[in-house]
Parts: structure tokens; sequence; C-alpha cells
């Protein structure tokens, strides 16, 4: 699968399943998604740094759509593969080996960017 499909197909698919929160979304769903959105936009720390620290806290708690996400965004910011190794070996040295299998999943989803 290309680069442009592996990304839009997720996005796509992550947009939708958005819309469908958004259908059932009170208040409070519609306020984390709005913070969400506002803790990534360039401020003091600029927008490739926020996507690493999004990516290690994503390893860190094991959820392989927000890895994926982190992914997409961190190469997007134009992240380098040297700092996502290093990103990554933050992760490993926070949370130890449990994060293994979630960097094999993200260096392979990282070689189809």
């Amino acid at each position: 699968m290309s680069k442009k499909i592996f990304t839009e197909k997720f996005m796509d698919d992550r947009k939708e399943l958005d819309k469908t929160v958004m259908k059932y979304a009170g208040k409070n769903i519609k306020r984390f998604y709005n913070l969400d959105t506002s803790v990534y936009k360039e401020g003091t720390l600029s927008r490739k740094t926020k996507e690493l620290m999004g990516l290690v806290a994503s390893v860190a708690l094991r959820c392989d759509d927000c890895i994926e996400y982190h992914l997409i965004r961190c190469s997007e910011e134009g992240v380098s593969d040297e700092e996502l190794e290093e990103a990554l070996s933050i992760a490993l040295i926070v949370c130890g080996s449990i994060t293994i299998p979630h960097m094999r999943k993200a260096f392979a989803k990282w070689e189809r960017l």
C-alpha cells in the first residue's frame, strides 16, 4: 500500500468515526475534542515536538490507533528517522519491554510513511 493510500485511509476512517462521535457528543466530549486540537497547535513548543510527545505517550499507553495517528503527524511535521528513534527510546525507558510490540509496529508503519 502506498504512503498516500495508507495515510488517507487511516485519516478518512478516523474522520468518519469522529463524525459518528460528534453525532452523539454532548458538551463534555466536544470540549475535550476542542482541547485536544488546541494543545497541538504551534506554541512555545513546536508542533513537531508536540507530535513526538504525543507519540511517546501513545506508545507508553499502548494505543495503536494513537500511535498510527501521531506517526502520520510526525511525518507531516518532518520528523527524521533519528528523532523518531530517540522519541521511541524514551517510551521504552519509561515503560520497559511492554512497549516493544508497539515499537515494532511503529517502526514498520514509519517505513510505509
